[in-house]
């Protein structure tokens, strides 16, 4: 065999060891980029519940501070003042815990955008609008539990301001 042939089959034979490790790179980097995709969607996924779930408790708990405002008027129409009181500050407790069940919703949501943004899949999509739209309804709810502690507030000082005459 001549040496130009000789040199052709060598560097053949480097190109072929080249493409087998590249190969062998891409399986390893496939391999990566597919666990990457899973463990995104997985967080998009515990995102999305933890919106939803932020959600609820948002409305569990502006729901609490509507039993607190109707304590408060019950209390003042008995004029028991620490009652009153107490059910304002209760009203507020509830409001604070909707205001930070919505920012936990909130935050949930912002992870799945995130994940959204990183890795355009419908699954990811739709986990993210899900989750925008309970962190919606969790800053609605703790915008009516604030509007609802103001009132059982307002009762508390009325009934305070009517007893001392």
């Amino acid at each position: 065999m001549n040496p130009e042939m000789e040199k052709i089959y060598a560097k053949l034979a480097g190109l072929e060891s080249e493409i087998a490790k590249l190969r062998e790179s891409y399986l390893v980097v496939n391999k990566r980029y597919e666990e990457a995709l899973g463990t995104l969607s997985d967080l998009t996924s515990n995102a999305k519940q933890a919106a939803t779930r932020a959600s609820e408790a948002a409305t569990l708990a502006t729901h609490a501070t509507r039993r607190a405002v109707e304590a408060a008027k019950e209390a003042a129409a008995h004029s028991v003042i620490p009652a009153v009181e107490e059910a304002a500050n209760a009203a507020w407790a509830s409001a604070e815990a909707a205001s930070q069940a919505a920012i936990a919703s909130a935050a949930a949501a912002a992870v799945c955008a995130a994940t959204v943004a990183h890795h355009a899949e419908e699954t990811s999509a739709q986990a993210s609008a899900e989750a925008a739209r309970a962190a919606k309804a969790a800053a609605d709810s703790a915008a009516e539990a604030g509007r609802l502690s103001r009132e059982a507030s307002d009762i508390a000082a009325t009934a305070k301001d009517s007893r001392k005459f």
